[in-house]
This record gives structure tokens, sequence and C-alpha cells, in this order.
């Protein structure tokens, strides 16, 4: 048996209670933190982040702003209720969609968005704390299993009720989403230069095809000649230093071949 002190207003009562082998219930290195009506007795004089923010905030403006509570009703059937089998509660789920709303807003990592979470009261109270915490919410490598387990269907929800809480704000207009635009990011390809002479090649053998398909007998398809065409107006290019060469004879050449192959047919 164990005991310690518990203090009820001035009233000092020892109650003796049974601790099981490495629990410690205020242990400092918890980075969980409970709900508002959950606090210990020691941050209960604390003064609340309410009252030391600047409620004009938009990060103020949004939590008030954010269904919560319809969050987690949509999210909670895919988060579990435990990290594990006898493990502690798992993470509130405003503590969880705020880090990943947190995250994309501000294009941050894992890493980063809690170490900026633990210095920013702002987006500590958008996250649902009442004062303010010096220790880390979570681990950044439990928000990649946290993305898992809300999967596409429950990123898409996050999604749906963020632009829907936009539209009340009168923040977006109806008319702005009824177009998507998808910022890609431009990446080297092993993409051909469009020469003059390498896009009448392909002419040529899709001319070639054509014929062959739609039963055509051609006098000559140039089979040998367009490639070593190409190849010639390639060296003349290179010697004259023009990128895209349009008066030497490989190209002249093989313009003419193509425009003169469908005409030359037997029997046409």
């Amino acid at each position: 048996m164990q005991g310690f002190i518990c203090v009820f207003g001035v009233l000092e009562l020892p109650v003796f209670v049974t601790l099981r082998p490495g629990f410690w219930p205020f242990s400092p290195m918890r980075t969980r933190r409970p709900a508002a009506e959950q606090l210990p007795a020691d941050e209960l004089c604390r003064s609340r982040l309410e009252n030391q923010i600047d409620v004009r905030h938009p990060l103020v403006q949004l939590s008030h702003r954010l269904p919560w509570s319809a969050l987690e009703q949509a999210l909670s059937p895919r988060l579990p209720a435990t990290t594990g089998a006898g493990g502690p509660p798992a993470l509130p789920v405003r503590l969880i969609a705020g880090l990943l709303y947190l995250k994309h807003a501000y294009d941050l990592s894992d890493e980063a968005v809690c170490e900026r979470w633990l210095e920013n009261p702002y987006w500590q109270f958008f996250t649902g704390e009442v004062v303010f915490q010096t220790c880390v919410p979570c681990d950044p490598s439990s928000l990649t299993r946290w993305r898992q387990r809300l999967g596409e269907a429950g990123m898409e929800a996050l999604l749906a009720h963020t632009i829907n809480t936009a539209h009340a704000m009168k923040a977006v207009d109806a008319r702005e989403l009824s177009r998507v635009i998808v910022d890609t990011t431009m990446q080297e390809k092993a993409i051909a230069h469009p020469t003059d002479s390498r896009l009448l090649e392909v002419a040529r053998k899709k001319l070639v095809l054509l014929a062959k398909r739609h039963g055509i007998a051609l006098r000559q398809s140039d089979a040998r000649q367009g490639p070593a065409l190409r190849r010639k107006a390639g060296r003349y290019a290179h010697a004259q230093g023009a990128a895209t060469p349009t008066h030497d004879p490989g190209t002249r050449m093989t313009r003419s071949a193509t425009q003169a192959g469908p005409a030359e047919t037997v029997g046409a």
C-alpha cells in the first residue's frame, strides 16, 4: 500500500490507494492533455488562454465557427478509444483534426507543426486547449498513424466541414467552388524537343499506318529514307546552330515525301 496527500480546500486528508507498478497519475512526462473539465488542480488556478490572446485573431474566430461536435461524430468511429490494449486514452478528436488542419494550412512537416504548436498560444487554443501547455501534444510520428486511421473518407469529411465553414463565414463564394484548380509541381520528363524533322517523321509514319488500315497500297513508304533524312536534318541543324531547321535539305526532302506520300499510290 502506498499513500499520498489529497488537498481539498484547506483540509488535508491522507488517502491510501493501491498504485500499479510504474504508474504515477501526475507524471510530468505525459504529452496528452485532458479535457477542460478534467484539468488538474494545479492548472485550475492558471490564467485561461482566452484571457491572454486576441479574440480577433483569425484562428480564434475560426475555432468558434468550426463544427467540432459534428467533426467528432464523423471521425470518432474511425479513431480508437485507446492507444492500445490497456493503454492510455487516445488523443481528442479536436486535437488531431486541428493539428492536421494547421499542418496543411501552413505547409509544415509533422515535426514542425508539433514544435510550433508548443510555442504558439493561438494554435493551442485552436486545438481545444484551455491553458497554455509546455509539452508537445503528441509524438510527431503518431500523426502518420492518425492519418492512416482516418483514411480517405475521414480526410474528405474534414475538408467538407472546412469548406462549409468557409462558405458560412462568406470567406468563399459558391461560384468559386464550381471549379477546382489543382496546384501541381512541374518536373522534368524525358520529352523530345518538337523539331520539324521529328514531327514530319511522325506524320509520315501515321500516314503509312492509315494507308495500311484502309487498304491503300503505297508505291514506297520511305521506311528507310525517313529516319535517314531525319538524322541528316539534325546534323544540318547542329552545324548551322539553328534550334528548328526549316531550310536544310533533310527537312525539305522529308516534307516533300510526306506531302506526296498519299498521292503516290498504286491503283489510286
